[in-house]
């Protein structure tokens, strides 16, 4: 199958970046990208925050012109959907009928918002934020005069109703846990951003679950766990998300939160790599196997997977980074602080900008920066070389 095309499965950023190497390595034959969204790859970050807000026009959220494509000699295929994978035939077939053979295959299929069985949740005004679809949806069927909830406390759910509230809506944002944002930061950030969304007018319950989404055919309230009722006009579902893995599950090939790869992005099957929001890799420098959600991980990841179908594999195993805007406050994250035994604050928490810097075994290993670009940057470079947890642990013995 030499002669056969190198096929890249999922158009976005990820995506994107494995084309564009590949065409930059020297890479000359055939080259499908294939996306069952109809648009050419976006930034995706933007969704919740300046296009949501008004401040980026949809032009500048696109990538890449279209002429790009054709000058890298590209076929693109947006708006078709891979319906099987067959790997001991090195072919595809996409949902309209079409089998494509291959010589290297690329799945880089992302992420989809996840679903929670929830009465009600089929309902006119129920939404999720994971797409351009879902915010042009927003666009044309919400305005400013609706009370909005939002079930989830996570980044998106907070970055939405940080963009709704500055434009007028009136939101209340519910959370199971007994805290916003308990999963990804120590509870003196949580209580911060808790804080700057009540200022701002937000609604924030804690230590509280929906049990079902109630109205005729349109939303009209939320029931809760506790007996009480939450009148709205939309109801926006941000729980998290979940890696696809059903064309490679389906395949085959080895999954288990997102599709397993190695360093070199190659997956259980001959010829098929993976890499970006949905694959999970093994980490030298977290001693686990790891899956990101980051626009960096996709990029960086992306460009590792390229190489390896080259034949050219450099190891991947990068140092995480992330941020998120709300309202006037830039949140920055470098590391993974999961395991945590303790987090020292760096200035007092405020708008005005601080820092918490997470240890293990008493070494850092994350660093979350308020308003504090400079902060930032220094951790990106003192985190950069791998965690030692050998070195680590005879430290503290």
């Amino acid at each position: 199958m030499t002669d056969a095309p190198i096929l890249v499965v999922g158009a976005g950023q990820c995506g994107l970046k494995a084309v564009e190497t590949l065409r930059a390595s020297g890479y000359d034959g055939d080259l499908v990208f294939i996306g069952a969204e109809p648009h050419a790859p976006y930034q995706r970050p933007p969704l919740s925050k300046a296009f949501l807000k008004g401040e980026m026009t949809r032009d500048r959220l696109m990538l890449k012109p279209d002429r790009f494509f054709q000058e890298q000699r590209i076929e693109t295929r947006f708006g078709e959907a891979v319906a099987t994978i067959a790997p001991d035939r090195h072919q595809v077939t996409l949902a309209g009928g079409d089998r494509l053979a291959y010589s290297k295959l690329l799945l880089a299929t992302g992420t989809r918002a996840r679903r929670i069985p929830l009465e009600g949740a089929d309902l006119a005004g129920v939404f999720h934020l994971r797409d351009l679809a879902d915010v042009e949806w927003i666009a044309a069927n919400l305005d400013p005069s609706m009370r909005l909830a939002i079930v989830g406390a996570g980044y998106i759910g907070l970055e939405v109703a940080a963009a709704l509230r500055v434009a007028g809506y009136e939101v209340t944002v519910l959370e199971g846990a007994e805290r916003i944002l308990r999963r990804v930061v120590c509870p003196e950030i949580s209580a911060f951003f808790d804080g700057l969304h009540r200022d701002h007018g937000v609604d924030i319950r804690t230590s509280t679950l929906p049990v079902r989404i109630v109205g005729a055919e349109r939303v009209e309230a939320v029931e809760l766990a506790d007996g009480t009722s939450l009148a709205c006009d939309a109801v926006l579902l941000a729980v998290g998300a979940e890696p696809v893995t059903d064309l490679a599950g389906a395949a085959r090939i080895a999954c288990d939160n997102g599709i397993l790869v190695d360093t070199a992005c190659r997956t259980s099957a001959p010829d098929v790599f993976a890499a970006g929001d949905c694959a999970a890799f093994p980490s030298a420098r977290y001693g686990r196997t790891i899956r990101l959600e980051s626009v960096q991980n996709a990029i960086d990841q992306g460009k590792a997977a390229a190489q390896a179908m080259l034949g050219t594999p450099v190891a991947y195993d990068p140092l995480p980074w992330f941020w998120s805007d709300q309202y006037h406050v830039k949140l920055q994250i470098v590391g993974l602080s999961e395991g945590h035994s303790e987090a020292v604050i760096d200035g007092v928490p405020s708008d005005s900008g601080f820092s918490v810097t997470y240890l293990k075994n008493g070494a850092p290993i994350a660093v979350d920066a308020v308003n504090q670009p400079r902060a930032h940057m220094l951790a990106r470079r003192s985190l950069a070389a791998p965690v030692d947890e050998t070195a680590m642990a005879a430290k503290t013995a």
